[in-house]
């Protein structure tokens, strides 16, 4: 599966454009500001049905416009069978359509057209809070698995009226015990399976990631992702009758599978600490290609790969490690954003990789394609 065509109307930096893609790399090049990133974004948006950067689809939206659409269309690899995507927001509703016909939801979309974000903003898995890792690898489980997004989404609700009920108690020092039974026996078996769900895909993964952690550095480093959760320990019930003091007097549910988190750890250490920069470049970077290879093994299609500023962020090693698996045909259709023409006609010409040319420039400009 390749995307060929992509055409933009009020979306972020664009107005209105249209760019021709080929199956294999397409670097996009031109100054900061020009808008590769956006078109990155925009690739990124037909696969999600949102922003890989923005969390409001109103940001999307060019300044001034008050709507913004994206079209593409994707072809498989034999040629003949060809799906035109659409998403379209207007008014603070958004439309996902395939052939013209829109999806009665848009998790019916998510996962049949994958795609694979590298971005710098991928520091984030490693330095921010435990949030930003169970969205990290909650969103790779839920693309491929419906069942365990129904019980994330089935969790998060009652959570919320777990809290709801512990915020009165809190305040009114009195409490509900009935009804607050009632959300805690409704919470326990979906917390299990989230909690099973979770470990067996680390499981899953894992010799995956350590696979390409050791192609990106060739050193014998050990890496690990080690899956922490308070269900390890206890059952969920017993977890909840253990904080129910604490629970009361905070007004929030202080365990549960909304408090798991992942440890990143190289030779044991966690990494965010004791990782030098480069090293913690090539655990994310690895943690991106090894969703990649499951995106791929869940369903049979290589996903699209997107590179932003990647050239800008790793040592030539690194590079020439990531460059090898494109040139073996590991990855199908790869983008790769970049400042530097030169540069990367030089890096992609030395491991003898055909490529694409897009220049990009700003709106008031023409985009050039060689």
């Amino acid at each position: 599966m390749y995307l060929k065509n992509i055409q933009l109307s009020q979306f972020k930096s664009y107005e209105e454009a249209a760019f021709t893609f080929n199956e294999n790399v397409n670097a996009l090049v031109g100054k900061n500001g020009s808008g590769k990133t956006n078109l990155l974004d925009a690739i990124y948006y037909l696969s999600f049905c949102k922003s890989y950067f923005s969390a409001q689809d109103v940001f999307s939206m060019r300044f001034g416009s008050d709507f913004f659409a994206i079209h593409g269309d994707f072809y498989h690899r034999d040629g003949e069978n060809h799906t035109q995507i659409s998403c379209t927001y207007r008014n603070g509703h958004k439309s996902m359509k395939a052939n013209k016909k829109e999806y009665p939801k848009l998790s019916a979309h998510i996962g049949l057209f994958p795609v694979v974000m590298v971005s710098p903003y991928d520091s984030e898995i490693i330095h921010n809070g435990s949030e930003i890792r169970r969205k990290f690898f909650d969103a790779i489980i839920s693309q491929f698995d419906a069942e365990y997004l129904q019980h994330l989404i089935a969790y998060r609700k009652l959570l919320q009226q777990r809290n709801a009920l512990l915020k009165l108690i809190a305040e009114r020092q009195y409490a509900d015990t009935t009804l607050l039974q009632t959300i805690n026996e409704q919470m326990a078996p979906l917390a299990h399976c989230i909690f099973d769900q979770r470990e067996a895909f680390i499981k899953h993964i894992q010799p995956i990631f350590q696979t390409h952690y050791k192609q990106l550095t060739k050193d014998a480093e050990r890496v690990e992702v080690m899956y922490q959760s308070g269900l390890h320990e206890q059952s969920f019930a017993t977890g909840l009758a253990n904080s129910y003091a604490v629970d009361a007097k905070t007004g929030f549910t202080n365990f549960g599978i909304h408090k798991d988190d992942y440890l990143f750890a190289i030779d044991g250490q966690p990494v965010r600490r004791y990782g030098s920069q480069g090293q913690q470049k090539s655990f994310s970077l690895a943690l991106r290609l090894a969703q990649f290879d499951y995106c791929y093994a869940q369903k049979g299609i290589k996903p699209i790969l997107l590179l932003d500023d990647i050239f800008d962020k790793l040592d030539r090693n690194r590079i020439a490690e990531l460059l090898n698996m494109v040139g073996n045909d590991h990855f199908g259709q790869v983008f790769i954003s970049d400042t530097d023409e030169f540069r990367v006609h030089q890096i992609l010409d030395e491991h003898h990789i055909p490529h694409q040319i897009i220049t990009i420039q700003r709106q008031s400009e023409n985009s050039t394609v060689e």
